[in-house]
């Protein structure tokens, strides 16, 4: 077939799944060198891996296809690549490229009148990225230390809280919170290349990305330090640049007096990207810690954020404050209870407290506020529009807190939630007739009030998402390891997936239904329906699959979707 006349043809059909397998036997063998501390042979094994077609090619749909944030455009304005580009750019992409400087764009913080700088590469800045982090990732995975939890394939948030809990859920503790000021800004151009340590063509490609520079409204400034945020390969940098600092604390407190005979325990450092706790049984372990840490951050350019650094404790006030921290997003604290309801040692001894992970004040406000908005943005929308926009929000919020003690605050959202959509249905109707409303937007099923249109396009609750205790990843386990059955069952039971996606994952034996390979923890997975609803496909479990992001693609321009939207054919027509 011609490819001039059909462009998307020749990408559409590479054998992806063969694409996959080539570079991921790459990789593993990167990261058991690495293992073995034998730098020779990573070295060898990056270099083959980067100039691999296959590697550029998978670079290159990484950027353009999967990324969520594909459609926005650096300097160069392109936002966007057929087919046919993509092919041409997998055999003119060159290592040598000079890199271009980044647009600059601000986005609000989260509860926070600052906004958060990003540096916006060009589309073949953020290719080449791409590819020279699959060669680099697997080398620091094996490297990276076991609590550092951000920005890592295989770990999440909810593995640093689960490690939060594991420390202290036997013994009241001493907490050092932290938080870096402007991490990814201030980072040591200079000491970063250092401590990636890297052959020589690879640190002359970072080191043109650090110091590409920024424009900002045709303004130019240059980068003199840190890695800008938007950047595809700058969390991967972040990471090397913060890696030891676990390290560090352990080598000099494993064994050392700290006064009248005794003995310092076993520091717990758990990091997630720029925000660490240090936790210890002994206060001054803690106060002579952020004073080498400070020493420590100080040689690669950054500071602890004073306002967002505190010593607490877990169960004991301090300074009139409660005890207690919030960190990503929870509130870590115990609570002393009586024996009938208090925690127990490994021998099954009464504490006389029980640890509590639950959301945050600030989690609940924010989430609430943000429900609000999408009723008041909604006020004059159909019912349905309104429930598909809310379901979103309270999915993905409920699945991050699955984990925690979060039944109350789950019952406390549906309540809050009832009485804001009960205000928005009677204003639609001028507050009169209040029965009928009721009746007209919310349906009595098994005993409850549901909010769902007639077509049963139903809200989905918080309180019917299922706490279960998240269990925290082994040691320094990666999925470069190869272990597919040990991230299968992981990405099954603790992926963040809903009830329905993990039932569908289990009965697929954790692989895409479309090209055969294993799920792993660092692809995209979409749902899919084996007839498209488009033609009368059903939304039921027999006609759902799941499949990789760009295998949906691909199965969608062949299963007929394209056709009867061309057509007109509406759902149930056939």
């Amino acid at each position: 077939m011609n490819t001039d006349t059909h462009p998307m043809y020749e990408w559409k059909t590479l054998p992806w799944s063969k694409i996959e397998r080539c570079v991921f036997k790459l990789q593993k063998r990167i990261y058991k060198a690495s293992q073995r501390d034998d730098i020779y042979q990573v070295h060898k094994l990056q270099k083959l891996l980067i100039k691999s077609r296959y590697a550029k090619l998978l670079a290159i749909r990484k950027v353009t296809q999967d990324n969520h944030g594909a459609k926005t455009a650096g300097v160069d304005g392109v936002k966007y690549l057929t087919g046919k580009q993509r092919m041409r750019l997998s055999e003119e992409l060159g290592l040598h490229h000079r890199a271009k400087p980044l647009r600059r764009v601000w986005i609000p913080k989260p509860n926070s009148t600052e906004k958060r700088p990003l540096g916006i590469p060009v589309m073949r800045d953020r290719v080449l990225q791409a590819l020279l982090k699959l060669a680099l990732e697997p080398e620091w995975e094996a490297r990276f230390e076991p609590n550092s939890y951000g920005f890592r394939p295989g770990r999440s948030a909810q593995d640093a809280i689960a490690a939060i809990f594991n420390c202290i859920n036997q013994r009241a503790k001493w907490v050092l919170d932290a938080d870096i000021e402007k991490c990814f800004d201030r980072i040591n151009h200079q000491k970063l290349l250092d401590k990636v340590n890297t052959i020589p063509l690879f640190r002359q490609m970072i080191k043109g990305w650090l110091k590409a520079g920024i424009l900002e409204s045709d303004v130019f400034s240059e980068t003199e330090a840190g890695t800008p945020q938007g950047g595809v390969i700058s969390p991967l940098l972040a990471n090397i640049a913060l890696h030891g600092m676990e390290e560090y604390l352990g080598r000099i407190f494993r064994i050392r007096r700290i006064g009248n005979g005794k003995f310092s325990q076993k520091i717990t450092f758990i990091r997630y990207a720029d925000d660490f706790v240090v936790i210890h049984q002994d206060r001054e372990v803690l106060e002579q810690c952020r004073k080498l840490l400070d020493e420590w951050l100080a040689e690669i350019g950054l500071a602890m954020k004073p306002s967002k650094t505190r010593l607490v404790h877990t169960l004991h006030p301090i300074d009139d404050s409660k005890p207690g921290f919030d960190f990503l997003g929870v509130t870590v604290r115990q609570f002393p209870v009586g024996r009938t309801h208090t925690g127990t040692d490994q021998r099954g001894n009464p504490l006389g407290y029980k640890t509590i992970i639950k959301p945050s004040k600030k989690s609940q406000v924010r989430h609430y506020q943000r429900m609000k908005e999408i009723i008041y943005r909604q006020r004059a929308s159909p019912q349905e529009s309104l429930i598909h926009e809310l379901n979103s929000v309270i999915r993905g919020w409920s699945l991050y807190y699955a984990g925690q003690v979060s039944k109350d605050v789950y019952s406390r959202m549906d309540f809050l939630l009832f009485k804001s959509l009960y205000r928005w249905a009677t204003r639609r109707h001028g507050g009169k007739h209040k029965k009928r409303i009721v009746r007209k937007y919310w349906r009595l099923e098994k005993g409850r009030w549901r909010f769902e249109t007639r077509k049963e396009v139903k809200l989905q609750y918080h309180s019917s998402t299922p706490v279960v205790r998240h269990v925290k990843v082994k040691g320094n386990r990666s999925p470069f390891d190869g272990d597919w059955i040990y991230w299968g069952k992981r990405l099954g039971k603790y992926g963040g997936l809903t009830s329905r996606r993990s039932s569908l994952l289990k009965r697929q034996n954790f692989r895409c239904a479309y090209c055969g390979l294993s799920f792993t923890a660092m692809d995209l997975i979409e749902e899919d329906h084996l007839l498209p609803k488009i033609v009368g496909g059903k939304n039921d479990l027999r006609n759902c699959q799941l499949l990789h992001r760009h295998c949906h693609d691909q199965k969608t321009t062949v299963d007929g979707s394209y056709e009867a939207r061309g057509s007109g054919i509406q759902r149930g027509a056939v």
